[in-house]
């Protein structure tokens, strides 16, 4: 008879993880080029564009804008490229910064 494996709790694994501060930049760096990437697809695919025609509209490549989508390219597009591309799909780029708890207000 086999010996069942014990395996921790994944939440609880990845929270331990993310008290590390170098572990916690690279994890929010990655959050962040997921979250561009969907927002990339999702803008060109809502305009009823191709990544060719996108791409033609911000002057670049099919193969940028693939690359961005995938969420896999280490670089983080530049805030000009994101706008560019934005407007090309009839949209308006927003930027936030969001807080665990309220900011005291001096």
């Amino acid at each position: 008879m086999k010996k069942k494996k014990h395996y921790r709790d994944t939440k609880a694994f990845i929270d331990e993880l993310l008290k590390d501060p170098e572990i916690r930049i690279h994890y929010e760096e990655e959050r962040i080029r997921t979250e561009i990437a969907y927002a990339i697809r999702a803008s060109r695919v809502k305009a009823g564009l191709t990544q060719v025609e996108l791409a033609k509209k911000v002057d670049t490549t099919q193969s940028v804008i693939a690359r961005l989508e995938s969420g896999t390219d280490k670089r983080i597009p530049s805030l000009p490229l994101l706008a560019k591309i934005a407007r090309a799909c009839g949209a308006f780029l927003n930027f936030a910064f969001s807080f665990k708890k309220m900011a005291r207000v001096h």
